[in-house]
C-alpha cells in the first residue's frame, strides 16, 4: 500500500498532451507504489487510454515531467518504457491465436541456444518451456499445457497468459487496459485473482476499467480523470461506489473528491477542457 514515506514506482507530475484543439490531459499527477493496485477510472473521454499510452511511450508529452523509482527519465518510445520494466497488456491482448503459450510468452524475445561459433543457434524449446512453466505457476495461472495453442483456450486464460508474457522481463510496473471485458462472471473472476497475485509479488499495478465492481474487489486506490483532468482519488477502504460515480459524472463538483489522499488535483478548478478516451 501507498505511504508518505515511500516513492512511488512511477510518479507523473503536470502531465498535458493536445490532439489540434482537443485538449486529452490537463496538468495531471498520476503516481503508483511497489505492491499496490491503482484503479484509473472516468467516462468516455476522460483521458484515461491517452495517460496509459503517455506512459507507455506511445504518445510524447507536451509538459510534464515522469519519474521512475525517483529518478526523471524520459519516454521517447515503447522501447524505453519497456527498458525500465513498464509493460502494458491491451484490450486486445495481441496474442497469435495460431502459436501455443510458449511461443506466445516468448514472441520477439526467442531463446536460443549458442553455438560454438559464437552464432545463434536454433530456439532452446526446452529452455523456453521451463521457464514458461515457472511464471504461469508463480501467477497461479491455470491453463491445459503450455504448449496449447492459445485459439484454444478460454478468455480468462488468454488475457492470463497475455498478463504473464508482461511480468515475465522483470517488469516493476503493468499497465491493463479493460482486463474483465467481455469475460464471463467465472473468468472474470481468475482475472481478478491473477491481480491479486501480481500486487503480492510486489510490483505496481494499474487498472484501467468501466467496472467499477470489479475495481472495488482489488483495487487499493481509485484515480479519476475526467475531460482531461484528475479530479478525485479515493482509498478504497473509505469510499462509496456512489462517492466514485460521482466523480466521474461531475454529480460532485462542489465536493471534497480527495478521500484519504493529500493530493493537489483533488477537486475541479477552472474551466473543464475537451478530452479523448
Amino acid at each position: 500500500m501507498a505511504g508518505e514515506n515511500r516513492t512511488p514506482v512511477l510518479e507523473m507530475h503536470g502531465i498535458s498532451k493536445r490532439f489540434g484543439a482537443v485538449q486529452a490531459l490537463l496538468d495531471v499527477d498520476f503516481e503508483v507504489y511497489a505492491g499496490e493496485v491503482v484503479g484509473l477510472v472516468g467516462d468516455n473521454g476522460a483521458g484515461k487510454s491517452t495517460l496509459i499510452k503517455c506512459i507507455s511511450g506511445i504518445y510524447q508529452l507536451d509538459s510534464g515531467e515522469i519519474f521512475f523509482e525517483g529518478k526523471k527519465v524520459a519516454l521517447n518510445g515503447p522501447q524505453d518504457a519497456a527498458n525500465l520494466g513498464i509493460e502494458t497488456v491491451y484490450q486486445d491482448l495481441a496474442l497469435c491465436d495460431n502459436l501455443d503459450v510458449v511461443a506466445n510468452l516468448y514472441l520477439g524475445r526467442e531463446a536460443t541456444r549458442s553455438l560454438p561459433t559464437g552464432v545463434k543457434g536454433p530456439l532452446d524449446e526446452v529452455c523456453m518451456e521451463k521457464r514458461s512453466i515457472e511464471v504461469l505457476r508463480g501467477l497461479s495461472v491455470s491453463i491445459p499445457s503450455v504448449r496449447t495453442l492459445i485459439a484454444s483456450l478460454s478468455g480468462g486464460q488468454r488475457q492470463s497468459v497475455a498478463v504473464a508474457r508482461a511480468v515475465m522481463w522483470n517488469s516493476k510496473v503493468v499497465l491493463l487496459d479493460e482486463p474483465t471485458a467481455a469475460l464471463g462472471v467465472a473468468q472474470s473472476q481468475q482475472v481478478k485473482e491473477l491481480i491479486r497475485n501480481l500486487r503480492n509479488s510486489g510490483l505496481a499495478v494499474v487498472v484501467i476499467s468501466h467496472n467499477l465492481a470489479d475495481v472495488f474487489e482489488v483495487v487499493d486506490r481509485i484515480i479519476v480523470l475526467r475531460l482531461g483532468k484528475r479530479v478525485g482519488t479515493f482509498n478504497i477502504g473509505k469510499t462509496s461506489r456512489e462517492q466514485v460515480v460521482g466523480a466521474i459524472t461531475g454529480a460532485e463538483f462542489g465536493m471534497n473528491l480527495n478521500n484519504g489522499e493529500n493530493n493537489s488535483q483533488a477537486g475541479v478548478t477552472g474551466e473543464p477542457a475537451g478530452g479523448v478516451a
